[in-house]
């Protein structure tokens, strides 16, 4: 069964599908995996494994693409109806989702055995895994760094083998910052790829994106095929794909025009490691034959910063008051941590106006980079600025409750253009610096184009797989 943890999803499943293993005994494996690792990692919060047997135990559907396979659902976003979902935070630390969110219904239907729920920031506000309420989740490939946010407990999960994939969303990044520091492949899809339902018709504005972080790029395209469309009542939905995303992995992405960049619009420095990563990535692309050119879209670090930062605080606001209305409890300081209680405070401070004004220039954004790809099908950038940095770099301050939001724009100067235009990318681990800590690469495709993405991506596995590369806290 150690054997067993090497394995991607779509492998597993088949071993299910040809009786060569039990879905129980995959099961337990994955199990006895979390509670050896679980301890040094801090990456599952809530364990659901009683619920997971009675599915394990169920009839298997043969034709489920990942039936019997375990998997680990982020503590933020999705909901399981009937188990706590505590966002990270101490505010609503009793919560139960009363129902099973679209997605959530959709990963069960695929065969996917849910048996816990991981680490996330306090409603997932920063680019790492630290809630005070939870504890740090700790990054396998280096115990005393982040695991990059806000889907860090899935993304040092999966790279330490307890599970091949695991749930994550994306709302500035947190799909790809925790692949990139993690050394997964991780792909946020188009904008309301996959529906927001029951609860929700969009998050904030759109900025917020729900799919994987996995070991194989075959394993996401699958994944996102079993959970991609709309449900009835959907505000808006990504323009249908052309044909099963499974199908694209393998296929040849012919000769394409890949524009990139190793300079920030905010005139963030970038860190050597991070230089010498995407220069690589663009050195192999057109080993491979495609044209590449250093280029990027005009657009200011400082018109998506102030648009975002509307859009981030508002959103919390509504968050906190929602939550607030629904378990019948005032909102106070004390129940916060320092950046949320004084985001919360911004967001109230946010006018009507100036909330559309943030969705205006969001679109305004979109029309600029849809026109950039007119000359590029792809924009390659360093996912993050450094290598994943130690645990407590985001730590507010006694007289800077926002420190973590000035050190995340630092931080992060790529990855939350995507979700404010909407467009599908990815983070794909080619590079590890000389400590061993892993850097990932980032690719930008038009809205709706996740097709190009994983041929790409695919390409480049070939070219340089990463999938057996083993961090020093790890199941095999």
């Amino acid at each position: 069964m150690n054997d067993i943890a090497t394995l991607d999803a779509i492998a597993l499943a088949d071993l299910v599908r040809t009786n060569q293993v039990k879905p129980t005994e995959l099961l337990d494996a994955a199990i006895d995996r979390a509670e050896k690792l679980n301890p040094q990692l801090n990456a599952i919060v809530t364990p659901m494994y009683d619920l997971a047997r009675k599915a394990a135990e169920a009839p298997i559907d043969e034709s489920a693409p990942f039936c019997g396979v375990p998997f680990l659902l982020k503590d933020l976003g999705a909901g399981y109806a009937g188990v706590r979902q505590t966002m990270g935070s101490t505010f609503v630390k009793d919560f139960v989702s009363p129902v099973d969110s679209a997605l959530t219904a959709r990963q069960k239907a695929a065969g996917l055995i849910i048996f816990g729920k991981t680490n996330t920031p306090e409603f997932g506000l920063l680019p790492t895994t630290e809630p005070a309420l939870l504890g740090p989740a700790r990054n396998a490939w280096n115990t005393d760094h982040s695991t990059g946010g806000s889907s860090g407990g899935s993304a040092t999960a999966v790279a330490a083998g307890i599970v091949p994939m695991a749930h994550a969303n994306d709302g500035g990044g947190s799909i790809r910052i925790p692949a990139s520091c993690c050394g997964l492949f991780g792909l946020k899809p188009t904008r309301a790829r996959n529906s927001h339902a029951p609860l929700m018709g969009d998050v904030m504005g759109g900025l917020v994106c729900e799919h994987a972080v996995t070991r194989t790029v075959r394993d996401s395209a699958a994944l996102l095929d079993a959970t991609a469309g709309p449900e009835p009542g959907d505000p808006y939905w990504a323009p249908p794909q052309q044909r099963p995303y499974i199908e694209e992995v393998g296929a040849d992405p012919g000769h394409l025009r890949i524009a990139f960049a190793r300079t920030t619009t905010n005139d963030v420095e970038l860190h050597p490691d991070n230089i010498a990563a995407v220069e690589q990535t663009a050195k192999l692309c057109e080993e491979l034959g495609h044209q590449v050119t250093e280029a990027s879209p005009s657009i200011t670090g400082e018109q998506l910063q102030q648009a975002f930062l509307n859009l981030w605080s508002s959103g919390n606001t509504y968050t906190i008051d929602t939550l607030a209305a629904v378990i019948g409890r005032t909102p106070s300081a004390d129940q916060f941590e320092p950046l949320t209680w004084a985001l919360y405070e911004e967001g109230k401070d946010v006018s009507a106006s100036e909330y559309q004004d943030a969705i205006a220039q969001m679109h305004m954004m979109g029309r600029v980079v849809a026109n950039f790809h007119n000359t590029y099908d792809l924009w390659l950038t360093p996912t993050l600025a450094t290598p994943p940095p130690p645990i407590g770099h985001f730590d507010a301050t006694p007289d800077n409750p926002e420190a973590g939001m000035d050190a995340a724009r630092d931080y992060v100067p790529f990855t939350p253009l995507q979700n404010a235009t909407g467009q599908p990318a990815m983070s794909v681990p080619l590079y590890w610096t000389e400590d061993g800590l892993p850097v990932g690469s980032h690719f930008v495709a038009p809205f709706g184009d996740e097709a190009t993405l994983f041929r790409l991506a695919a390409q480049l596995e070939q070219a340089r797989p990463w999938a057996d590369k083993r961090p020093p806290v790890s199941a095999v």
